[in-house]
């Protein structure tokens, strides 16, 4: 079981995970060692709701494929296992991420006194730059 947050979890079999190799730099153990992960999660196939679905697939993330499957390769790491953890943890912000709801804003006024206070500032700042001019005798 995979965990998302306390009211979302994904199955084990709904995460493909394959291990190739890391690019880039590291000497010649990136040749020997198959230490970055491919994470591939089938949205469309998913135990999501739709709703849900419909969220994600709306995102405009570049891993996401025109299947709807999205893949997170992971090779910060040298280690196998962290590379397969930071991919876990990268789905899951995605999922939060494109799922989340903002609440709608309801629209304040300020009070009576806040606007009266504001003018009052604004009254007594003028006051404060009119001082500074030259004087006429």
């Amino acid at each position: 079981m995979i965990y998302i947050s306390d009211t979302l979890s994904l199955n084990d079999d709904e995460v493909e995970i394959s291990a190739i190799r890391a690019q880039g730099s590291g000497g010649q153990n990136v040749n020997k060692v198959s230490s970055a992960v491919h994470l591939r999660f089938d949205i469309k196939a998913s135990s999501l709701s739709d709703f849900q679905k419909q969220q994600l697939l709306e995102s405009k993330d570049r891993r996401i494929n025109k299947d709807g499957v999205l893949i997170i390769k992971a090779q910060n790491f040298r280690t196998q296992e962290k590379n397969r953890y930071a991919a876990f943890e990268r789905l899951q912000q995605f999922i939060l991420e494109a799922t989340h709801i903002n609440k709608p804003r309801t629209p304040t006024k300020p009070s009576k006194s806040a606007r009266r206070r504001r003018v009052d500032q604004k009254t007594q700042r003028g006051a404060t730059k009119a001082l500074r001019k030259k004087v006429d005798f």
